[in-house]
């Protein structure tokens, strides 16, 4: 997918895009930031409507990690939910997430530059 589809998508309303704010142990970031690299990539090779993810570091507090996750619809959403590669994610990091935050968000504008 390009990033001008993904714009299409997003500004006719289909797509559905979540924020996750998580905070890690600390002592377990490293731990942590593999299992969801490894997560994002599968959900991105295996999954037809997982369009997008970004997934950053509070430079101040790197215990602070923060997902925008960009679906094709609800439903490829909840089908994400349900992937062996999700369900092997929350179990190996269940004892690293101290807290989470699940907001469901609506794109105003998402850009970029041409490659």
């Amino acid at each position: 997918m390009t990033i001008d589809s993904m714009n299409l998508s997003a500004q006719d309303g289909t797509t559905y895009m979540r924020i996750a704010k998580i905070t890690v142990d600390s002592t377990k970031l490293d731990a942590y930031k593999a299992a969801l690299k490894e997560q994002m990539q599968s959900a991105l090779k295996l999954e037809k409507g997982v369009l997008a993810y970004s997934a950053v570091q509070d430079k101040k507090n790197p215990a602070k990690i923060t997902i925008l996750e960009t679906y094709a619809s609800t439903d490829a959403y909840q089908a994400h939910t349900q992937t062996e590669h999700f369900k092997k994610y929350k179990a190996v990091v269940v004892d690293m997430v101290k807290d989470l935050e699940l907001v469901d968000v609506v794109p105003i504008a998402i850009q970029s530059k041409p490659k």
